[in-house]
């Protein structure tokens, strides 16, 4: 049976129209265009071209990573989408600088 409650959010939205996977990969994959956008804008990168393929595996690997850090910190779905945005928003280098200044910060 369904459930009559509409969807709370646009997570939530997302959530039942296309399932979790989906709406995982989606929001990786804007992280990263956003930052690819913020990078291109800034001049440090090319607005089109073959460097953009790269993103995709990083979209989804650093999915991959946030969905496990967000189950192990036992998150809601809708948290765990908005860490899984960060996260690869950060991509690959971001991580580790945060990660980085958060293991070697001084109490």
């Amino acid at each position: 049976m369904n459930d009559p409650t509409p969807p709370a959010g646009l997570i939530d939205w997302m959530r039942a129209m296309f399932g979790g996977g989906v709406t995982t990969l989606v929001v990786a994959a804007m992280a990263r265009l956003l930052w690819h956008g913020q990078e291109a804008k800034a001049g440090r990168r090319a607005w089109i071209g073959s460097h953009l393929w790269m993103e995709i595996p990083t979209a989804i690997v650093m999915a991959l990573v946030a969905e496990a850090a967000a189950s192990w910190l036992e998150l809601s779905p809708s948290a765990t989408t908005g860490v899984i945005a960060v996260v690869s928003y950060l991509g690959p280098r971001g991580l580790r600088d945060v990660l980085d200044r958060w293991l070697t910060r001084k109490p």
